[in-house]
């Protein structure tokens, strides 16, 4: 199983993106609450996991409901480990961010505690895609495209840039000092490399 869609209950993906997404992949895990958005869109789940205090089943149902209840893990932990069970390799989650800020910022971080886990995740929602990229990065994206680039935790040294508008050249960002926010493509492919650090890529798609 290689493409999973993880569904949290944060702000709910427009439609348009929930079909983009769950179109191409090859299971559906929803976030405890993520099960109410996936069925309120007219989808089942492959599964709904969680501690199971967001979910209110509409019996009867066809999928599988697991109840985790470990409060030291969030339900995204929870339906990530699930995915690394299912052998998930390129994971996709929608609704991890909005409503509150700790939690948005825990899913992040959570980010960071999975990405080694897995060949590609990344969180998307309905104003962009955020990412955790390797220390060499390559991807062709629109002329004009505004792109941030935001160090995780602590610094980040060594970054160099190229078809940017604003490029960097072995240089370093760090929380509280200096970050990379609202650049914009310029030019084909974009191209990202970095010496050491937790480098955060987002990408605006509006």
């Amino acid at each position: 199983m290689k493409s999973i869609l993880i569904l949290c209950n944060g702000n709910p993906p427009s439609e348009r993106l929930f079909r983009e997404h769950y179109n191409p992949a090859d299971y559906l895990i929803a976030a405890d609450g993520g099960g109410n958005i996936a069925l309120n869109m007219g989808i089942d789940p492959d599964v709904v996991i969680g501690d199971l205090d967001s979910f209110i089943p509409d019996p009867p149902h066809s999928f599988e409901v697991i109840r985790r209840g470990d409060q030291e893990a969030n339900d995204l932990e929870k339906a990530l480990r699930l995915a690394r069970e299912k052998g998930g390799e390129r994971i996709t989650i929608l609704g991890a961010t909005g409503h509150r800020l700790d939690h948005t910022l825990k899913n992040l971080s959570v980010l960071k505690q999975f990405n080694k886990g897995f060949e590609q995740i990344r969180m998307v929602d309905n104003f962009g895609e955020t990412l955790l990229i390797p220390r060499s990065f390559r991807k062709v994206m629109g002329i004009g495209t505004q792109v941030s680039l935001f160090p995780l935790s602590g610094k980040v040294t060594g970054i160099t840039t190229s078809g940017l508008q604003y490029p960097l050249s072995q240089e370093t960002l760090e929380n509280g000092v200096r970050d990379g926010s609202s650049n914009r493509v310029v030019g084909r492919p974009v191209e990202i490399t970095y010496d050491k650090g937790d480098l955060l890529l987002f990408v605006a798609t509006r």
